[in-house]
């Protein structure tokens, strides 16, 4: 195994990974609830009453968070993600992970980052199926296809 040391980013990883973790703990304290992805999108299919607008604000944070990032940083500084995949491939990738979550009762978010700190029986599964299949599926395309 060789890392690819160009593309090794521990620094932002560690970032990224502290500010998911903060976010968590912040949810969990303000809102009583488990930072689940999934679960704040399930909950806008159908809208609850007095439940949209802290989930709007949520997804729209989450997608604006990048562009805002991208916006703020120096030229140069951090490459763009390049993703090697059509369109109609990052669509069936995106679906398949949506009816994963929906089997799974929640996200990787939820599980592995909210389930595993309250030392969760039932995430721990979750999240080792997840990376199972993750690992699966990345041998499989490099190896096999």
């Amino acid at each position: 195994m060789t890392i690819d040391w160009n593309h090794f980013t521990p620094w932002t990883s560690m970032a990224g990974g502290l500010l998911l973790g903060l976010a968590a703990a912040l949810f969990v304290l303000m809102r009583g609830r488990v930072l689940g992805i999934s679960g704040i999108l399930a909950g806008l299919l159908p809208p609850r009453a007095g439940d949209r607008g802290w989930r709007l604000a949520m997804l729209a944070g989450m997608a604006s968070a990048p562009l805002l990032f991208f916006a703020l940083t120096p030229t140069g500084l951090v490459e763009a993600p390049r993703i090697d995949a059509s369109y109609g491939v990052v669509a069936l990738a995106g679906l398949l992970v949506g009816v994963g979550t929906r089997y799974g009762a929640g996200c990787t978010s939820g599980h592995g980052v909210c389930g595993l700190s309250r030392l969760s029986l039932r995430s721990l599964v979750a999240t080792a199926v997840f990376m199972g299949a993750g690992f699966a599926t990345v041998a499989f395309v490099r190896h096999l296809i």
